[in-house]
């Protein structure tokens, strides 16, 4: 069997590489190519275009985009057309998966879409192009299985991967000396995303933040950095700053365990956290055209994941405006000074585990992509 996956940005990779190391163990044989970027390529996929160059947010800034990104469908399509994969497996990234699910319908390629395009937060009209175009949808929120279910979409619900990959795998004394973390010092994670013009709007930001913050209590801070990150990029943006800042490789569950609190682009990583019980404060910033647009879209109160799952804030947000160094100090430093109300903010986001579900969503996956591919070319793996 062939597979063709597309994944555009860092958490895409991730749970790409997680589903393309489960299509391994089951089937040896398999061949797996696409488009993605280091945790694929350690996995095993055969990468045609590696997504470091994709950083790119908003509607302004990809308008600016439209032709590169009119080249990059051109020659993806020109790799399904050459290699002919039994399934196209699209993950999250939906501006340009959505299109390219178009083309593998076009050309009878069957697709399964994991990571969906949010279809119950906004841009329902998206939904209709899901039914045309792909075979299945592995819906990873019981919330989105049903907003499927109803526009007529073939859906099946698989769970939320992290659930199983959101644990550490060392003790927290192996982390702190693998880190080099200080006991001393209060331990602060600066998570500023995965695309270049996101980090380059956020991380001075979080900086500012932990300026303010070195100034009230001994602090030691923390960027992991994405794959689609170049650290010379991270270490321009931070320049000569005076803090006792550490860019870290890998273990990033290991890291998160030895940290008081977080400040975290939206996205995937808030989500991970509440799954660590690190608490964090959720900052955003986007194009003021983008903004006035997302305020008419999106129909969801929160931006947060933990948010959306538990129904209220568990997760602090700053969005736009409110996304300053002022903002983001005057909610860590409490939980940074006041352990009691550290640890209430832990009681709430355990909750989040428990709204997740049961673990087993990779194997559901790369086994709903097996059965996909097989029932339309009638080759069935058993």
């Amino acid at each position: 069997m062939k597979i063709m996956m597309s994944a555009g940005e860092a958490s895409g990779d991730m749970h790409a590489a997680a589903v393309a190391a489960e299509l391994k163990r089951m089937m040896p044989d398999v061949e797996i190519f696409g488009m993605g970027g280091a945790d694929m390529k350690k996995s095993g996929v055969r990468i045609i275009y590696d997504i470091e160059n994709l950083g790119i947010i908003g509607v302004v800034e990809v308008i600016k985009h439209i032709p590169f990104f009119f080249r990059l469908r051109s020659f993806l399509k020109e790799a399904m057309v050459r290699e002919k994969p039994d399934v196209l497996v699209c993950v999250d990234y939906p501006g340009f998966n959505m299109k390219l699910a178009h083309v593998a319908k076009e050309l009878g390629i069957p697709v399964v879409y994991y990571i969906a395009p949010t279809i119950w937060a906004w841009n329902k009209g998206r939904a209709k192009n899901i039914v045309r175009d792909v075979t299945m949808v592995a819906s990873i929120f019981p919330f989105e299985a049903k907003a499927y279910k109803e526009a007529g979409a073939p859906v099946t619900f698989v769970g939320h991967p992290l659930a199983d990959t959101v644990k550490p795998s060392m003790s927290f004394n192996e982390a702190m000396d693998y880190f080099h973390g200080d006991w001393d010092r209060k331990r602060i994670l600066l998570m500023p995303g995965s695309r270049k013009n996101e980090v380059t709007g956020l991380l001075p930001i979080m900086l500012g933040a932990a300026e303010k913050l070195a100034k009230k209590e001994r602090c030691q801070f923390f960027i992991p950095r994405a794959s689609t990150i170049p650290e010379s990029f991270l270490k321009s943006l931070i320049g000569n700053s005076p803090l006792s800042i550490e860019i870290t490789e890998g273990h990033q569950y290991d890291l998160m365990q030895i940290c008081t609190a977080c400040v975290a682009s939206s996205g995937t990583a808030t989500l991970e956290t509440a799954l660590m019980e690190l608490p964090t404060v959720l900052v955003y910033k986007l194009a003021p055209v983008t903004w006035f647009l997302a305020n008419l879209l999106v129909h969801v109160k929160y931006a947060g994941l933990p948010n959306l799952l538990m129904g209220r804030e568990v997760t602090p947000e700053l969005l736009q405006d409110r996304a300053n160094a002022e903002n983001i100090t005057s909610i860590l430093l409490p939980w940074i000074e006041d352990e009691e109300k550290r640890k209430k903010n832990i009681e709430e986001i355990k909750e989040v585990r428990k709204a997740l579900g049961s673990g087993g969503a990779v194997h559901r996956v790369a086994r709903l992509i097996v059965d996909t591919a097989g029932a339309v070319h009638g080759r069935k793996e058993k």
